[in-house]
Protein backbone atom coordinates (compact mmCIF):
# COMPACT_ATOMS: atom_id res chain seq x y z
CA UNK A 1 0.00 0.00 0.00
CA UNK A 2 1.28 2.98 -1.13
CA UNK A 3 -0.17 6.22 1.04
CA UNK A 4 -0.84 8.91 -1.73
CA UNK A 5 -2.58 11.22 1.03
CA UNK A 6 -2.00 9.98 4.59
CA UNK A 7 -4.52 11.02 6.84
CA UNK A 8 -3.44 10.26 10.58
CA UNK A 9 -7.44 10.46 11.83
CA UNK A 10 -9.29 9.13 8.45
CA UNK A 11 -12.80 8.90 9.02
CA UNK A 12 -12.73 6.90 5.97
CA UNK A 13 -9.79 5.43 3.41
CA UNK A 14 -9.86 5.21 -0.47
CA UNK A 15 -7.70 2.27 -2.11
CA UNK A 16 -7.35 3.07 -5.66
CA UNK A 17 -6.21 -0.35 -7.54
CA UNK A 18 -4.09 0.35 -10.58
CA UNK A 19 -4.92 -0.77 -14.67
CA UNK A 20 -2.88 -3.41 -16.17
CA UNK A 21 0.86 -1.96 -16.41
CA UNK A 22 -0.04 0.66 -14.04
CA UNK A 23 1.55 1.46 -10.58
CA UNK A 24 0.29 3.43 -7.92
CA UNK A 25 1.49 6.89 -8.94
CA UNK A 26 -0.65 7.10 -11.49
CA UNK A 27 -3.50 8.00 -9.21
CA UNK A 28 -1.79 11.25 -7.75
CA UNK A 29 -3.21 13.76 -9.72
CA UNK A 30 -6.67 11.83 -9.29
CA UNK A 31 -5.61 11.85 -5.58
CA UNK A 32 -4.85 15.98 -5.73
CA UNK A 33 -8.17 16.62 -7.04
CA UNK A 34 -10.28 15.12 -4.05
CA UNK A 35 -8.39 17.35 -1.59
CA UNK A 36 -11.60 18.85 -0.80
CA UNK A 37 -12.69 15.56 1.22
CA UNK A 38 -10.78 16.35 4.85
CA UNK A 39 -11.16 12.81 6.59
CA UNK A 40 -10.36 10.84 3.55
CA UNK A 41 -6.71 8.77 2.96
CA UNK A 42 -6.26 8.12 -0.02
CA UNK A 43 -3.79 4.62 -1.07
CA UNK A 44 -2.86 2.96 -3.82
CA UNK A 45 -2.17 -0.76 -4.47
CA UNK A 46 1.90 -0.86 -5.70
CA UNK A 47 1.99 -4.38 -7.61
CA UNK A 48 4.93 -5.99 -7.67
CA UNK A 49 7.27 -5.78 -10.13
CA UNK A 50 7.37 -2.31 -11.31
CA UNK A 51 8.97 1.28 -9.92
CA UNK A 52 9.97 0.95 -6.06
CA UNK A 53 8.92 -3.28 -5.85
CA UNK A 54 10.66 -3.81 -9.57
CA UNK A 55 13.35 -6.63 -8.05
CA UNK A 56 10.11 -8.57 -6.87
CA UNK A 57 8.57 -11.60 -8.87
CA UNK A 58 5.13 -10.58 -10.57
CA UNK A 59 2.17 -12.43 -9.67
CA UNK A 60 0.60 -13.72 -12.78
CA UNK A 61 -3.23 -14.13 -11.32
CA UNK A 62 -6.18 -12.43 -10.22
CA UNK A 63 -7.20 -14.66 -7.30
CA UNK A 64 -3.47 -14.73 -5.90
CA UNK A 65 -2.84 -10.85 -6.04
CA UNK A 66 -6.37 -10.33 -4.59
CA UNK A 67 -5.65 -12.47 -1.50
CA UNK A 68 -1.94 -10.30 -1.15
CA UNK A 69 -4.07 -7.32 -1.20
CA UNK A 70 -6.52 -8.22 0.96
CA UNK A 71 -3.70 -9.46 3.42
CA UNK A 72 -2.34 -5.55 3.36
CA UNK A 73 -5.45 -4.53 3.80
CA UNK A 74 -6.65 -6.46 6.70
CA UNK A 75 -4.86 -3.82 9.58
CA UNK A 76 -6.10 -0.94 7.84
CA UNK A 77 -9.82 -1.92 7.98
CA UNK A 78 -9.96 -0.30 11.16
CA UNK A 79 -11.85 2.72 9.07
CA UNK A 80 -14.15 2.23 6.12
CA UNK A 81 -13.15 1.48 2.97
CA UNK A 82 -13.84 2.65 0.03
CA UNK A 83 -12.08 1.25 -3.00
CA UNK A 84 -11.70 2.05 -6.43
CA UNK A 85 -10.06 0.08 -9.44
CA UNK A 86 -9.92 0.75 -13.41
CA UNK A 87 -9.45 -2.08 -15.73
CA UNK A 88 -7.99 -5.06 -14.46
CA UNK A 89 -8.06 -2.89 -10.75
CA UNK A 90 -11.79 -3.12 -11.30
CA UNK A 91 -11.90 -6.68 -11.24
CA UNK A 92 -8.15 -7.27 -8.52
CA UNK A 93 -10.97 -4.62 -5.90
CA UNK A 94 -14.21 -6.55 -6.89
CA UNK A 95 -12.07 -10.18 -5.97
CA UNK A 96 -10.25 -8.13 -2.94
CA UNK A 97 -14.14 -7.15 -1.95
CA UNK A 98 -15.09 -10.39 -1.71
CA UNK A 99 -11.87 -11.47 0.28
CA UNK A 100 -12.63 -8.53 2.87
CA UNK A 101 -16.17 -10.20 3.59
CA UNK A 102 -15.44 -13.12 3.56
CA UNK A 103 -12.74 -12.32 6.79
CA UNK A 104 -15.28 -10.43 8.40
CA UNK A 105 -19.00 -9.20 7.53
CA UNK A 106 -18.58 -6.04 8.69
CA UNK A 107 -14.85 -5.69 6.59
CA UNK A 108 -16.86 -5.49 3.07
CA UNK A 109 -15.92 -2.27 1.75
CA UNK A 110 -18.54 0.49 2.55
CA UNK A 111 -18.80 1.33 -1.72
CA UNK A 112 -17.39 -0.43 -4.78
CA UNK A 113 -16.47 2.28 -7.79
CA UNK A 114 -15.57 0.23 -11.02
CA UNK A 115 -14.19 2.04 -13.86
CA UNK A 116 -13.46 0.51 -17.65
CA UNK A 117 -14.19 -2.77 -17.35
CA UNK A 118 -16.88 -4.96 -18.30
CA UNK A 119 -18.64 -7.01 -15.22
CA UNK A 120 -16.85 -9.74 -13.67
CA UNK A 121 -19.67 -12.16 -15.07
CA UNK A 122 -18.97 -10.93 -18.90
CA UNK A 123 -16.69 -12.83 -20.35
CA UNK A 124 -14.18 -11.90 -23.43
CA UNK A 125 -11.58 -14.34 -24.83
CA UNK A 126 -8.30 -12.17 -24.83
CA UNK A 127 -4.94 -12.90 -26.24
CA UNK A 128 -3.33 -9.67 -26.20
CA UNK A 129 -0.01 -11.86 -23.54
CA UNK A 130 0.42 -14.36 -26.27
CA UNK A 131 1.38 -11.15 -28.97
CA UNK A 132 4.88 -10.21 -30.25
CA UNK A 133 6.03 -7.00 -28.51
CA UNK A 134 5.37 -5.27 -31.34
CA UNK A 135 1.70 -6.07 -31.66
CA UNK A 136 1.65 -5.83 -28.11
CA UNK A 137 3.11 -2.19 -28.07
CA UNK A 138 0.66 -1.50 -31.55
CA UNK A 139 -2.08 -2.99 -28.68
CA UNK A 140 -0.78 -0.27 -25.82
CA UNK A 141 -1.03 2.74 -28.97
CA UNK A 142 -5.05 1.53 -29.65
CA UNK A 143 -5.85 1.89 -26.05
CA UNK A 144 -4.02 4.77 -24.47
CA UNK A 145 -2.22 5.78 -21.09
CA UNK A 146 0.79 5.13 -21.98
CA UNK A 147 3.70 8.01 -22.47
CA UNK A 148 3.96 7.55 -26.40
CA UNK A 149 7.97 8.68 -25.27
CA UNK A 150 7.89 5.16 -23.43
CA UNK A 151 6.75 3.09 -26.59
CA UNK A 152 9.37 4.63 -28.88
CA UNK A 153 12.06 4.14 -26.46
CA UNK A 154 13.90 0.41 -27.40
CA UNK A 155 15.15 0.74 -23.23
CA UNK A 156 11.90 1.88 -21.40
CA UNK A 157 10.12 -0.64 -23.29
CA UNK A 158 12.81 -3.55 -22.16
CA UNK A 159 11.33 -2.15 -18.53
CA UNK A 160 7.45 -1.91 -18.75
CA UNK A 161 7.12 -4.53 -21.88
CA UNK A 162 7.01 -7.56 -19.17
CA UNK A 163 5.56 -5.80 -16.40
CA UNK A 164 2.27 -4.96 -19.41
CA UNK A 165 2.59 -8.46 -20.50
CA UNK A 166 2.73 -10.50 -17.15
CA UNK A 167 -0.55 -7.80 -16.30
CA UNK A 168 -2.49 -9.02 -19.29
CA UNK A 169 -1.90 -12.37 -18.44
CA UNK A 170 -3.95 -12.28 -14.82
CA UNK A 171 -6.42 -10.37 -16.53
CA UNK A 172 -6.85 -12.50 -19.42
CA UNK A 173 -7.12 -15.83 -17.30
CA UNK A 174 -9.01 -14.46 -15.01
CA UNK A 175 -12.52 -17.03 -14.83
CA UNK A 176 -15.05 -15.30 -12.67
CA UNK A 177 -16.14 -17.83 -9.93
CA UNK A 178 -20.11 -17.08 -9.25
CA UNK A 179 -20.74 -15.79 -5.61
CA UNK A 180 -23.31 -14.20 -3.80
CA UNK A 181 -23.69 -10.28 -4.64
CA UNK A 182 -21.73 -7.97 -2.71
CA UNK A 183 -24.15 -5.64 -0.46
CA UNK A 184 -22.20 -2.72 -0.86
CA UNK A 185 -23.21 -0.04 -3.19
CA UNK A 186 -21.82 -0.02 -6.78
CA UNK A 187 -20.79 2.63 -9.24
CA UNK A 188 -19.62 1.77 -12.34
CA UNK A 189 -17.75 4.66 -14.50
CA UNK A 190 -16.88 3.97 -18.53
CA UNK A 191 -16.02 5.38 -21.51
CA UNK A 192 -18.59 5.44 -23.95
CA UNK A 193 -16.19 4.12 -26.79
CA UNK A 194 -14.17 2.27 -24.97
CA UNK A 195 -13.12 -0.88 -27.06
CA UNK A 196 -13.06 -3.08 -24.29
CA UNK A 197 -16.37 -2.20 -22.37
CA UNK A 198 -19.49 -1.88 -24.15
CA UNK A 199 -22.17 0.04 -22.23
CA UNK A 200 -24.21 -3.55 -21.82
CA UNK A 201 -21.25 -5.70 -19.95
CA UNK A 202 -20.48 -2.37 -17.81
CA UNK A 203 -24.39 -2.09 -16.59
CA UNK A 204 -24.48 -6.05 -15.86
CA UNK A 205 -22.05 -4.94 -12.53
CA UNK A 206 -25.56 -4.31 -11.42
CA UNK A 207 -25.82 -8.22 -10.89
CA UNK A 208 -23.07 -7.83 -8.56
CA UNK A 209 -24.70 -6.20 -5.42
CA UNK A 210 -27.72 -6.12 -3.97
CA UNK A 211 -27.23 -2.33 -3.29
CA UNK A 212 -27.55 0.15 -4.96
CA UNK A 213 -26.09 0.48 -8.07
CA UNK A 214 -25.50 3.42 -10.34
CA UNK A 215 -23.75 4.04 -14.09
CA UNK A 216 -22.28 6.87 -15.64
CA UNK A 217 -20.56 6.85 -19.26
CA UNK A 218 -17.97 9.76 -19.98
CA UNK A 219 -16.75 10.39 -23.78
CA UNK A 220 -14.28 9.02 -24.82
CA UNK A 221 -12.26 5.12 -24.83
CA UNK A 222 -10.50 3.01 -22.36
CA UNK A 223 -8.38 5.70 -20.35
CA UNK A 224 -11.86 8.59 -20.73
CA UNK A 225 -10.58 9.30 -16.96
CA UNK A 226 -7.23 11.21 -17.96
CA UNK A 227 -9.69 13.64 -20.00
CA UNK A 228 -12.23 13.26 -17.23
CA UNK A 229 -10.62 13.74 -13.92
CA UNK A 230 -12.62 15.54 -12.40
CA UNK A 231 -15.62 14.01 -13.64
CA UNK A 232 -14.03 10.75 -11.81
CA UNK A 233 -13.25 13.12 -9.10
CA UNK A 234 -16.77 14.05 -8.38
CA UNK A 235 -17.96 10.28 -8.51
CA UNK A 236 -15.28 9.14 -6.01
CA UNK A 237 -15.72 12.57 -3.69
CA UNK A 238 -19.86 11.57 -3.64
CA UNK A 239 -19.42 8.09 -2.35
CA UNK A 240 -16.46 9.52 0.13
CA UNK A 241 -18.57 11.99 1.65
CA UNK A 242 -21.55 9.19 2.08
CA UNK A 243 -19.38 7.20 3.74
CA UNK A 244 -17.20 9.43 5.99
CA UNK A 245 -20.42 10.21 7.46
CA UNK A 246 -23.19 8.32 9.03
CA UNK A 247 -24.64 6.56 6.44
CA UNK A 248 -28.46 7.35 5.69
CA UNK A 249 -30.93 5.71 3.79
CA UNK A 250 -29.33 5.22 0.12
CA UNK A 251 -32.05 4.92 -3.04
CA UNK A 252 -32.68 1.88 -4.96
CA UNK A 253 -31.12 0.80 -7.79
CA UNK A 254 -30.77 2.44 -11.34
CA UNK A 255 -28.94 4.84 -13.49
Amino acid sequence: MRRIRPHADASVRLVCFPHAGGSATYYHPLAHSLARIPGAEVLAVQYPGRQDRRREPFVDSVPLLADHVTAALNPLADRPLVLFGHSMGATLAYEVAHRLRARRPESEPRWLLVSGRRAPSRFREGTVHLRTDAQLVEELRRVGGTDPAFLDDPELLDTILPVIRNDYRAIESYRWSPAPPLTCPVTVLVGAQDPQTTLDEAAAWREHTSGPFALRDFPGGHFYLDVHRQGVADALSQALERVARPMETLGGNGR
